[in-house]
């Protein structure tokens, strides 16, 4: 399985922050937004990762993440020209994928799950798989009703009550997926819209489920308010436990891409501040 970002879009609910920067580029706690979706892929045990964002965002992202090396990973890179809708992405990354299945995950999304696991990865065969979690405001989302936990409807935001399950940012599909996004209409947005994907998957009774519990965390860090609560939270989780959370180099380390010796080796090129103390303490 490979990975891929999408990391696109003005980010205008959170102007005029966004008004020189990527909102995947603002600080959540002590590390950049992107950090916390280029960890859980890496969770996911992926280490072949494509990042798309606008052709006027795409070398500030290489200059912070260069080719991956530093976490021990290959990052590649590629321009959606134009906002069109997430789906686009499975086709801007079709040679990226070549045969091979994909972990589509948005650059504002941050997971913080025990389930979200290299296993669920490497089980992984065909279809397409989403991540779902419980919400109180399901009508500002795309929603699944399930029926013991077999997805039986997906809607986008609602104006009826469905369910409170929410469809996350974080999607699994196998090799057939950029062929299937090529044959979707743009919606009355001129978006190509994931729902839409996950729509045909659905109706060919090949879409999963992964429920999400009350233990786990999903924040969609697009408001001002999200991006604050996302801020505190994962400073307070942080000061608790003693680890780093949303760290791409732990993650790393954590999955064998990354060994305890080249951890210490980037430790020592850098600033020696709370991230690089955090993560040293987190290897030991």
């Amino acid at each position: 399985m490979k990975g891929i970002i999408l990391a696109g879009g003005a980010g205008s609910r959170l102007s005029p922050l966004t008004l020189v920067t990527s909102k995947q580029l603002l600080p959540v706690y002590d590390k950049p937004l992107i950090y916390y979706p280029l960890s859980t892929l890496i969770s996911l045990g992926i280490d072949e990762i494509l990042l798309i964002s606008s052709p006027d965002q795409i070398d500030i992202f290489k200059a912070l993440l260069g080719d991956g090396k530093g976490f021990g990973i290959n990052l590649s890179y590629e321009i959606q020209d134009n906002p069109n809708g997430i789906a686009e992405a499975l086709i801007i990354g079709e040679s990226f994928l070549q045969e091979d299945s994909c972990a589509l995950i948005l650059g504002d999304n941050i997971f913080i799950s025990d389930q979200i696991t290299s296993k669920q990865a490497k089980d992984f065969k065909e279809g397409a798989r989403i991540f779902s979690i419980s919400v109180e405001d399901p009508q500002r989302y795309g929603v699944i009703r399930t029926s013991e936990n077999v997805p039986v409807e997906i809607v986008e935001k609602p104006t009826e009550f469905i369910s409170n399950n929410v469809v996350t940012g974080l999607y699994f599909y196998d090799n057939q997926a950029p062929t299937l996004c090529k044959k979707l209409k743009p919606s009355d947005r001129n978006e190509l819209e994931i729902t839409d994907l996950n729509q045909v998957y659905l109706d060919n009774e090949m879409l999963s489920v992964s429920l999400l519990d009350e233990s786990d965390v999903w924040m969609d860090a697009g408001t001002f308010e999200s991006l604050l609560d996302a801020g505190n939270y994962i400073g307070s989780l942080q000061r608790r436990l003693c680890v780093l959370v949303g760290s791409p180099e732990l993650a790393s380390y954590n999955e064998g891409f990354l060994n305890r010796k080249d951890i210490i080796k980037l430790i020592r090129t850098v600033s020696n501040n709370s991230y690089y103390q955090l993560l040293e303490s987190s290897i030991k």
